[in-house]
Formats: structure tokens, C-alpha cells, sequence
């Protein structure tokens, strides 16, 4: 994927004295009381802020909160706390700024925090007149918020669109070497998880994967409708039998390319859904009528584990198991301890998984941990999203 990275523009001396909008992801979790319960969003985008302070640029950032109504600014949907925790961790004052459609000043070397740029009228619909006065504010404009990169909004499409220069930040760049790495030109054999507790929310992914991996590994509720599919019983488990057919076409496809759908040989049940119910090992022949599976067995567990040593690529987007309660954790421990241990390059996305994997402290041996989750499942849809499209629009222009 051919787009102009801000860092190249940074080796060519092309950003000192310009006005530089960067788009992040600053969507921050926050408790009642409005203080922000995880940073990892504000600590993700300082390295490409820092890039262009250093770089002797006037700098602007703007990002969404919450989900605001359009025109309509209350107290709750402010950066203000995003503002503080961003000057705690740079060290320095950063100045928050509201009503700042129709101009900023800012001087080279300083940095401003634009108020959230959902409360613009026209944001969501990628109003053309507001992306002409946003792309009117800077000469170089830096998507570097992935986790928006599927949608088509002012500040993600309309404002590369106009902006003079279009660029990617560090950390859309190494979603898009990431994505390339596993996808498009992955080391083989490809391997894809993909669990959550229905097919219907992950069926077009599912079918995109089949013509693509060497192994489609399915966990959840997923894999128990896939369990249906291969015609096994499974109680009460969570499944969705109107999908049967869908997912026997997947079989069916994967097979006839000479890959698999491992289907579960055990798996781990109980009659209630509580943290406290008993687990108890079954052979997936042999799932009562009043049972549920929370989680696959451990023969499964060890059998998937060898096929994800041995693999070139790995995708992960899911849990294998209902992993927040203990006694039903130990296949997608299994499952994360397996590909931390391959030598296989791996890419992992969506809020489940990444649970997991700090969970049990593995962050260091994923290749990649995706930052955005709808985003993630699109390209794994096979979708061309939204802010790579118009960034290798612009990079062709040029």
C-alpha cells in the first residue's frame, strides 16, 4: 500500500515551520467522575506529536470522545482530561482549544489540543464545506488514528482530501506494513483465529479468511455453531442453527483448497453460565442436553497449539473461551501462550483479545497488537477502509 508517511516528509525537511493537523485516536476510557482509567490511546499518539514538535512544526491534534451529538458541546464530551494526561506524560502545558473550525493560531513549535472534532456540524457525514475549512488550517495533514480509519469522516477523509498534503503518522504506518505483512504477503503457513460468540457478526469475515488461510481456527460461540455444522451436539450452548449451512459452506471451502476447520475433539462444560460453575471435561461426541461449552478442551487446546507452532502467519481476533472465568480460561491461555511461543509473525485485534493477551503478559511476543478494533475486522473483511483509500489517492497525486 503506497501512501506518504510523515516521516518521510520529516527526512526531507518539509515539515519545519509548517502547520501540521494531526488526527489521533484519543477516545480514552473514563469513570463516572470523568478521569481517564486507561491511556494507552495518549501514550500510543505521542511519539508522531513529538515527531512534528521536533520537526519545528506549529502543531494541532484533534480527536473524538464518547459519542457527542453534533453541534451540541457538553461538559462530559470535553478533552480536557485527555489535555491533562497528554501534558503530564510530555512534560509540557497543552493548551485546549474550542470553536476552532474557522482558525487556529498556533506558532511553530507549540502544541495545541483541538476539542473534540465529533461536536462539528457536518464530522460524521464528511460535510465537504467543513473538510475544505479544516484542510484550510494546515499545510500537512497526519492521519495517525487507526482505530477510526474505517469510517469516512471530516477529519479522517474529508480534510486528506483537500488538505495540501495527505500523509500517514507512525502509527497508521505500521498498521498498514502490519496488515501487508500478514495479508497481503504473508509467510505461509497462514493461520487465522477468529472467535466471539456469534457467526453472524463475523460471517463475512469468515468467508473472506476461507479463501485465503491455511488453517481457519473458530472459537466461542462460533465454534459451536461450526460444531452444529459438523453434526455434533452441543445442549444449550450459545450457537446460532439458522448459520449451519453458511458455516458448512466455509468447510466446504476451505476444504476443497486442501486447508481445515479443526473442529473441537473435546470440550470443557457446565450447566450454568457463572464464574463459579463446575467445569467438566467432556469428548464433543458427548455433550448432555442440559450442558453448556464455555470453553474448548484440552486435547483441542494442545492439538491447535501444535498447528499455531508451526505456522508462518498468524491472525488472532477473539477469545477461544469465556477466558474471564478461570475454569474456562485455559483454552485461550492455550491458544496465547501458543502463538507467543511460534516463531510464526502474528497480528492481534479487537477488545476481547487483547484483554487476553495482558491477561497473561505476552504483549512483547505478538508481532503486532492492532490499536483499532472495527477498523482490524474490516481489513479482515477484505475491505479497502476509508483512510487508506484516500491516502493512497493522495500519494499517487503527488
Amino acid at each position: 500500500m503506497n501512501v506518504i508517511r510523515f516521516s518521510d516528509l520529516i527526512a526531507a525537511g518539509k515539515v519545519a515551520g509548517q502547520r501540521v493537523f494531526i488526527r489521533a485516536d484519543l477516545n480514552v476510557p473514563q469513570d463516572d467522575a470523568g478521569n481517564i482509567t486507561e491511556d494507552t490511546r495518549i501514550r500510543a499518539s505521542i511519539p508522531c506529536i513529538e515527531l512534528a514538535l521536533k520537526a519545528g512544526a506549529a502543531v494541532m491534534v484533534t480527536s473524538h470522545l464518547g459519542r457527542p451529538t453534533e453541534g451540541e458541546f457538553k461538559p462530559e464530551d470535553s478533552l480536557a482530561p485527555v489535555a491533562k494526561r497528554l501534558g503530564e506524560l510530555m512534560g509540557r502545558e497543552v493548551k485546549l482549544v474550542a470553536n476552532w473550525v474557522d482558525g487556529v493560531e498556533v506558532a511553530p513549535g507549540e502544541l495545541v489540543l483541538l476539542e473534540n472534532c465529533r461536536v462539528n456540524k457536518g464530522e460524521k457525514k464528511n460535510d465537504p464545506a467543513l473538510a475544505k475549512k479544516l484542510a484550510a488550517l494546515c499545510d500537512i495533514f497526519v492521519n495517525d488514528a487507526f482505530g477510526t480509519a474505517h469510517r469516512a469522516e471530516g477529519t479522517t477523509y474529508g480534510i486528506a482530501q483537500y488538505a495540501k498534503i495527505a500523509c500517514a503518522g507512525p502509527l497508521l504506518a505500521a498498521e498498514i506494513d502490519a496488515i501487508t505483512q500478514a495479508l497481503a504477503t504473508p509467510k505461509r503457513p497462514l493461520v487465522a483465529i477468529v472467535a466471539g460468540s456469534k457467526v453472524s457478526t463475523k460471517l463475512t469475515i469468515l468467508k473472506a479468511l476461507s479463501d485465503k488461510v491455511d488453517g481457519l481456527i473458530v472459537g466461542g460461540g462460533i465454534a459451536n455453531t461450526f460444531m452444529l455444522a459438523a453434526g455434533l451436539k452441543i445442549g444449550k450452548s450459545l450457537a446460532e442453527p439458522d448459520l449451519v449451512p453458511e458455516a458448512q459452506a466455509v468447510i466446504a471451502a476451505m476444504k476443497a483448497r486442501g486447508a481445515a476447520v479443526p473442529i473441537p475433539v473435546d470440550v470443557v462444560v457446565a450447566k450454568r453460565f457463572a464464574a463459579d460453575a463446575e467445569a467438566t471435561v467432556k469428548a464433543a461426541a458427548d455433550v448432555a442436553e442440559d450442558d453448556l461449552i464455555l470453553d474448548i478442551g484440552p486435547q483441542t487446546a494442545a492439538m491447535l497449539a501444535e498447528q499455531l507452532k508451526a505456522a508462518g502467519t498468524i491472525v488472532w481476533n477473539g477469545p477461544v473461551g469465556v477466558f474471564e472465568f478461570d475454569a474456562f480460561s485455559h483454552g485461550t491461555e492455550t491458544i496465547a501462550r501458543a502463538i507467543a511461543a511460534s516463531s510464526a509473525f502474528s497480528i492481534a485485534g479487537g477488545g476481547d483479545t487483547l484483554a487476553a493477551i495482558a491477561k497473561y503478559g505476552i504483549e512483547k511476543d505478538i508481532g503486532y497488537i492492532s490499536t483499532g478494533g472495527g477498523a482490524f475486522l474490516e481489513i479482515l473483511e477484505g475491505k479497502t477502509l476509508p483512510a487508506f483509500e484516500i491516502l493512497t489517492q493522495r500519494a499517487q497525486e503527488a
